[in-house]
């Protein structure tokens, strides 16, 4: 057996315990709707049918980029969302669920990545907080996800800690590790559960793996996951902690997240991370102590990229997108104009204030957060 196939049977766990630094993959749905493949509005995950050559392409990029783990394209897949959104009538989840597992695990066998299976919020627990009913949906998606033998479970964008801790009770069920990501700010989850006290339960609830993923920006969901730390430290438990943040700036650090700003979500642009904002989040990721480091929605093929490079010297390799890109701009020494080649150093990117272009817009939005 080759060293590649050797390292593509560790778990999850086998390499977060023996220290790695895992490096998620990015956003899909925005991208994918910005390509013209989703939706905005339900924003789910049909193209993994529809367009497998869209979702293919993506996965290749984040994996070229220098991420580990590749996540089914299944974001919303739970019938009844499917059926709220009225996107698709002659499609069902497990067709999707089946054909996203299949594209997620073509793309990663091309490398060396896992294939970690992603549910999300369901409709049905907005609606009327039956576990029973909850349970049974998360239940159908993992029964999906084990014909295909994904790797591992990840549960995100999950706002309120008990269905999520629901999540994670139906996933361990099956033997693999699960990870579990709240789309929470500082203040908490959507029913004033403070960071701390989710995380606390996720763990007790059998998460191998906890943290927060979209709806803020990277510094402040990395505040986040330093009082989901600290929550579990009080409590006596240990858990490795995973952070895939918005690719955008949300300085106002609003309870519902992005969603509540005017910009969100076709006037986001403005707000973009750039690559060198990344390698900042990164460093400071990891110095938080997290190991599991990637992004969501906004965060594109170059901020993984990104990620990769700033934690190079840690992972013991550079991704191989690096071979076209000059780290910290070297390659602009070659440029013809004296002005851009001044430009080729670390310090000019660090501390470059970019700006808009946009003299009559603001630096900060009023979110319409109704959540009160």
């Amino acid at each position: 057996m080759s060293t590649m196939e050797s390292k593509k049977k560790r778990s999850i766990l086998e390499r977060l315990n023996a220290g790695e630094v895992i490096v998620g993959d990015g956003g899909y749905v925005l991208q994918l709707e910005r390509r013209g493949y989703v939706k905005a509005g339900h924003w789910t995950p049909e193209a993994a049918v529809e367009h497998p050559e869209a979702v293919r392409q993506l996965h290749r990029e984040f994996l070229r980029a220098g991420a580990n783990v590749l996540q089914t394209f299944t974001f919303y897949c739970s019938d009844d969302k499917l059926e709220i959104s009225g996107n698709v009538t002659n499609i069902t989840g497990t067709q999707i669920n089946e054909a996203a597992c299949n594209l997620a695990r073509e793309v990663a066998n091309e490398g060396d990545a896992l294939v970690a299976g992603c549910v999300s919020k369901t409709p049905c627990y907005q609606k009327n907080r039956s576990e029973t009913e909850v349970k049974a949906i998360f239940k159908k998606q993992m029964d999906n996800f084990l014909k295909k033998d994904i790797d591992f479970f990840i549960v995100e964008f999950v706002d309120c800690v008990e269905e999520a801790v629901w999540a994670v009770e139906v996933l361990k069920t099956s033997g693999k590790p699960v990870g579990a990501t709240l789309c929470i700010s500082p203040h908490g989850d959507m029913q004033g559960i403070p960071p701390g006290e989710c995380a606390v339960r996720l763990v007790k609830a059998g998460a191998d793996i906890v943290g927060v993923n979209c709806h803020l920006d990277p510094l402040t969901c990395i505040r986040t996951v330093k009082l989901m730390k600290e929550g579990l430290e009080k409590a006596g438990l240990k858990a490795h902690l995973m952070i895939q943040p918005l690719g955008f700036h949300t300085p106002e650090c609003n309870f519902g997240g992005y969603i509540s700003l005017p910009e969100f979500p076709f006037a986001l642009e403005t707000r973009a991370m750039t690559r060198w904002d990344i390698h900042k989040y990164a460093r400071e990721a990891y110095n938080a102590g997290i190991r599991y480091i990637g992004g969501c929605c906004g965060f594109e093929p170059y901020h993984i990229r990104a990620v990769a490079e700033e934690l190079a010297a840690e992972r013991g390799f550079l991704p191989p997108a690096s071979e076209k890109h000059g780290l910290w701009g070297a390659a602009l020494e070659m440029h013809t104009k004296p002005w851009v080649r001044a430009r080729a150093r670390r310090e000019y990117w660090e501390n470059l204030l970019p700006a808009s272009g946009r003299p009559r817009c603001p630096s900060m939005a009023t979110p319409a957060d109704d959540y009160d």
